[in-house]
């Protein structure tokens, strides 16, 4: 994996120019729309084959499939014995990228969450009124892929010694974090940030803009909205420059951040 390094001198406010609205159709087509997505694009599409579960089970805020005007909550479980893992590390663009080149990880869905706000939308991350992270939902299967390889890719790819900056792009939707399924995530993460922490004391950890300490935040999965259709992908379909990008598994390129 290759720590995606941000182009020096782009605006750092969320890619202004592609602001988006969201308009809700029916429980049916709850979609989310980009004012300046081509006439072609489609609807957001729900998160075929996750499966929701109630609270009681999970003890978490995680919601079913709900009506209202915004992006769409993701189920909390998996289908096929799969699990799922959630990752914010800045520009999700770029995030989901390093993700979808991990072996074992069978999707991955750009989203929003750890806000407030209910049904947030690009715009209102972007602000930064939501309190939203931009995010990466994981699915993943864990006969293939255990969490710890995706722990390692977060690394990777991740600057996790800056508050709410990640290269140019900085508030708080550019925070970045892991947000643990269950006990077992949260113990396989401590272990991760700690080791990390020491390589960052020790030198061995590779060059960061930050301090010598990992600042990203480790706290339960909430409700993971699923992002506009035309940011899904975005850097394997080309991008802001029409260039695509690898995103076949164990792929090596540096990533474009934008493209």
């Amino acid at each position: 994996m290759v720590y995606c390094s941000l182009t020096k001198g782009l605006p750092s406010v969320c890619r202004l120019a592609q602001r988006s609205s969201c308009n809700f159709t029916s429980v049916a087509t709850n979609t989310c729309v980009s004012r300046l997505a081509p006439a072609s694009a489609t609807p957001a599409r729900p998160a075929s084959g996750l499966t929701s579960r109630s609270k009681k089970e999970t003890g978490r805020k995680l919601s079913s499939f709900v009506v209202m005007a915004g992006c769409q909550i993701a189920p909390a479980t998996a289908p096929n014995s799969h699990e799922l893992a959630t990752f914010a590390g800045g520009c999700f663009w770029g995030t989901e990228l390093a993700f979808q080149r991990v072996p074992g990880v069978a999707k991955t869905f750009a989203g929003y969450t750890q806000g407030q706000q209910k049904g947030p939308t690009y715009e209102s991350v972007c602000s930064g009124r939501s309190g939203h992270t931009e995010a990466i939902l994981v699915e993943y299967d864990p006969k293939e892929c255990s969490y710890d390889s995706l722990l390692t890719a977060f690394f990777a790819s991740v600057d996790p010694t800056t508050v709410n900056q990640q290269g140019g792009d900085m508030g708080t939707q550019y925070r970045s974090g892991i947000y643990y399924h269950n006990d077992e995530q949260k113990v396989a993460a401590e272990k991760a940030i700690a080791k990390a922490n020491e390589q960052l004391q020790n030198g061995s950890f590779r060059r960061v803009r930050g301090g010598k300490k990992v600042v990203s935040e480790l706290l339960p999965a909430t409700d993971f909205y699923i992002a506009e259709d035309y940011h899904q992908q975005y850097l394997e379909k080309g991008g802001r420059f029409g260039r695509p990008q690898n995103a076949s598994k164990g792929a090596s390129e540096p990533i474009r951040c934008y493209g």
